[in-house]
């Protein structure tokens, strides 16, 4: 009996050391798990964030490009037009053209023809000739995109062959007790008679149509040489107007003329000249 008894407290003995080594040895703690779950959820977030998260681009939506249009453009004065359908004593014709030399000059041109007769107070004379203006405008207008419009400065050398008919003078009368003397008639001519002289030009072009423009330019003349004859002054000169104080004279012009374009280039942004240069 007492052999018995020993053996069940010796199981007894065993068991309870088992059991208490079995309480040791313990599972991963529940904080681990949240510890490991959160990791999870944080890396999946890191992952979406990198997706999601905007990378800077340069902008793709590139800038107009502007192109300058080069060619002749032609066309004729309307004031010296339109004054030969009202003025009786007047008739003249000019033709205007320039060409666009680069993005701001332009070489420029007027040929003309004028018979103009002139009552003035102690003379009627009649000129007739014809006259060539050559030389350039600079365009000071900034245009934006494809405009055309031009607001200058140039410069003119003018030449003019032509005659003078004196039909009629008076003779300056000192003692008005008499009264006026009447006109005498004369009809004498003056043939080869030339002139030449410098042109300043302020005007501007705005185009109002497709290829289509109007112009307006101020002319102040100053004259270089002036053959005339020996008893006879050249009061007027076909292309440089009216003389006033024997050598210089005042001008207008107010002209319709079309383009004609002929080749076309393309403005590069000065940005992309710099990019260029320190490539």
């Amino acid at each position: 009996m007492k052999h018995i008894l020993k053996y069940i407290f010796s199981s007894l003995l065993l068991l309870s050391l088992l059991f208490a080594n079995a309480q040791d040895t313990k599972a991963p703690t529940p904080k681990s798990k949240k510890d490991t779950i959160t990791t999870g959820v944080i890396s999946a977030k890191t992952a979406v964030a990198s997706k999601t998260t905007k990378v800077p681009k340069t902008d793709s939506i590139a800038a107009p490009i502007k192109t300058n249009r080069y060619g002749v453009r032609v066309g004729v004065d309307l004031f010296k037009l339109s004054r030969s359908i009202y003025d009786k004593d007047y008739k003249g014709l000019e033709l205007v053209g320039d060409y666009r030399w680069d993005k701001k000059h332009y070489i420029a041109a007027e040929v003309g023809n004028e018979n103009k007769t002139t009552d003035d107070e102690r003379l009627n004379f009649t000129t007739k000739g014809s006259y060539l203006k050559v030389g350039f405008d600079y365009n000071g207008y900034e245009n934006w995109l494809d405009m055309e419009n031009i607001i200058s400065i140039g410069l003119r050398y003018g030449f003019s062959t032509f005659s003078q008919e004196l039909n009629s003078y008076k003779i300056y009368n000192s003692n008005p007790y008499f009264g006026e003397v009447p006109p005498i008639a004369s009809g004498q001519k003056f043939n080869g008679l030339t002139a030449s002289w410098i042109e300043v030009v302020a005007g501007m072009k705005a185009k109002v149509f497709n290829n289509v423009f109007l112009g307006f330019s101020l002319r102040f003349n100053r004259l270089i040489s002036n053959k005339q004859p020996g008893n006879f002054e050249n009061l007027y000169i076909p292309g440089f107007n009216r003389t006033y104080n024997g050598d210089f004279g005042v001008g207008f012009n107010y002209s319709v003329t079309y383009f004609v374009p002929i080749f076309k280039k393309k403005v590069v942004p000065v940005e992309t000249k710099k990019d260029k240069k320190k490539k």
